[in-house]
C-alpha cells in the first residue's frame, strides 16, 4: 500500500521532470525532454496537451514512453503552465503548431516526429501533419476536434457536441474578458477550471479524486494564464484573432491511430466514427473502457501499450 501511495505521490509531483526552455520563437517554452537510453537514433515523440491542461496532463505516461524508446517532448503551449505568454498575441492552432516545429526542428534537432494529442492538442498535431507532411512520421490522436466532412459524414449519428455541454466554449470564445473579470481570485480561477475535472463529465466518474483535480488547476491560478488560455476559443470566433488561415482538413497521409474515451460528455459522441473518415491511412478507432476526455490520465497503460505497438517498427529501428 506504501509503494502505491508513494507511485501516487509522483503522478501529481510537480518537480518529477526537469523543465527545460527554449526562446525559439519569441517567448520563453517550457517543455520536458526525457530521452530513452537506447541512443541518438531514438524517435522524438510530442505530447501536446489540450485544454484546460499543460503538460502535467502527461506525468503518468512520460516514463513509460521513454523506457519503450521514444525520446520524449512535453511542451507547455504558447500561455499555458510554465510557459509564457505569447509576444505576437495570438493563441490560435496555426501559432502553437509553428511554436512545436520550430521547437523540435529548429531547437532540438530532430528531423522527424510521432505526434500525440487531444483536445486542443488534437488540431495542433493534424495542422502539423498538414503543414509539414514529412516531418511528421505518424499521429496517435484522441478526443479531439475534426473536420466536418459532411459527405463522408453524411448518416453518422453524434457528429456535434451535446449543446448543453457547449456553454463554456461560447462564453470563453465570445466574452472572455468578462469571464476573465469575474475569476477575479485565485480560488475562483481554479474552481472554475475544477469543474472540468469533475463537475461537468469530462473524465469518467471517479477518475480524479481531490489530489489530482488539484494538481492539474495550480497551473491556471494565474489571472494571465487562464486569460491567454481562452485564445484559442477567441480565435474560432474572430478572424482578427487568428495570426493565419487553420489547416483543418481530411489527412489522406499520414498513418494515424485513432484512440477514444467514450466517457466524455464534450466530445463529439461519434467522434471515433469520425476521425475513421479524417484519416485515410488509419488503425483503430479503439474505444477505452471506463475512460473520458483525459486520455493519457485515466487510461495511461492503454496510451502507452497502443502507441508502442503503433511505433513499433520505428522503436525497432533504434
Amino acid at each position: 500500500m506504501q509503494g502505491y501511495l508513494a507511485r501516487m505521490d509522483e503522478h501529481i509531483d510537480p518537480t518529477r521532470f526537469a523543465v527545460h526552455r527554449s526562446n525559439v520563437r519569441g517567448f520563453d517554452q517550457a517543455y520536458v525532454l526525457e530521452r530513452s537510453r537506447r541512443g541518438s537514433s531514438s524517435p522524438a515523440l510530442v505530447c501536446v496537451h489540450g485544454w484546460p491542461e499543460s503538460k502535467r496532463i502527461f506525468w503518468k505516461v512520460i516514463e513509460s514512453l521513454a523506457a519503450a524508446g521514444f525520446d520524449v517532448i512535453v511542451p507547455d503551449l504558447r500561455g499555458f503552465g510554465d510557459s509564457g505568454l505569447a509576444a505576437d498575441g495570438f493563441y490560435d492552432t496555426p501559432s502553437h503548431a509553428r511554436d512545436l516545429h520550430a521547437l523540435v526542428h529548429d531547437h532540438l534537432g530532430y528531423e522527424s516526429a510521432v505526434l500525440l494529442g487531444g483536445d486542443l492538442g488534437g488540431p495542433v498535431i493534424q495542422e502539423m501533419a498538414l503543414r509539414w507532411p514529412d516531418f511528421v512520421s505518424r499521429m496517435v490522436l484522441f478526443n479531439s476536434p475534426l473536420p466536418y466532412d459532411k459527405e463522408r459524414m453524411d448518416g453518422i449519428v453524434g457528429t456535434r457536441p451535446p449543446r448543453e455541454s457547449s456553454d463554456y466554449f461560447i462564453r470563453q470564445g465570445t466574452d472572455a474578458d468578462a469571464l476573465a473579470a469575474e475569476l477575479s481570485t485565485e480560488a475562483e480561477r481554479r474552481r472554475y477550471i475544477a469543474t472540468f475535472y469533475s463537475s461537468r463529465f469530462w473524465a469518467h466518474p471517479g477518475s480524479l479524486d481531490a489530489a489530482e483535480i488539484d494538481f492539474h488547476t495550480e497551473p491556471f491560478a494565474r489571472a494571465e494564464s487562464l486569460r491567454a488560455s481562452f485564445g484559442g476559443y477567441e480565435s474560432v470566433f474572430d478572424a482578427a484573432k487568428r495570426s493565419e488561415q487553420p489547416m483543418l482538413a481530411r489527412n489522406s497521409r499520414t498513418k494515424t491511430l485513432i484512440l477514444f474515451g467514450p466517457s466524455d460528455h464534450v466530445i463529439y459522441p461519434a467522434f471515433d466514427l469520425m476521425a475513421a473518415q479524417v484519416f485515410d491511412d488509419h488503425v483503430g478507432p479503439f474505444l477505452l473502457r471506463d475512460c473520458g476526455h483525459f486520455v493519457p490520465w485515466e487510461s495511461p497503460h492503454a496510451l502507452v501499450s497502443a502507441t508502442v505497438a503503433f511505433c513499433s517498427d520505428l522503436l525497432a529501428q533504434t
